[in-house]
């Protein structure tokens, strides 16, 4: 009797995408990112999956069910990015290099409102829906190095 489970592949219709402005840091891309997906990750609960085992059954806290893909783009692309995502109402995060000076949640929050849409100096933007929608909003960008 056979009491493995299946090996199919997983597929999943929704993408979770990041983007980043390609001028950043390594250190900047990482706590880009980093922050971004906390953003989905509290708002869309089905994209966690379940809480994690190991063998001597210690637990672990539950991670997002698909993959992250992390994407770089100039800052006219990530800017169209923007306008895309707010056109068709997709979940999304956003980071704004003002975000690099602040220490705090609450001067984060700040930073973001003192600024008007059209002006944001965006460094980092998540978003998450289904894959075409996605694709169409992160077009001209490529996949991160």
């Amino acid at each position: 009797m056979n009491t493995e489970q299946p090996t199919e592949a997983i597929r999943f219709d929704t993408k979770i995408a990041v983007l980043l402005r390609e001028d950043l840091e390594p250190w900047q891309r990482l706590n880009v990112t980093a922050f971004l997906v906390s953003g989905l990750g509290t708002q869309i609960p089905e994209v966690i999956g379940e809480p994690y085992e190991d063998g001597d059954g210690a637990r672990y806290l539950p991670m997002f069910r698909q993959p992250v893909l992390v994407f770089e783009a100039t800052k006219e692309t990530l800017t169209a990015a923007h306008a895309r995502v707010l056109s068709r109402a997709l979940p999304r995060a956003v980071f704004t290099g003002d975000l690099f000076t602040t220490g705090n949640d609450r001067d984060n929050r700040a930073a973001v409102r003192a600024v008007r849409t059209a002006e944001l100096d965006l460094v980092g933007l998540a978003v998450y829906g289904p894959k075409n929608a996605v694709d169409k909003v992160i077009k001209g960008s490529r996949m991160h190095p």
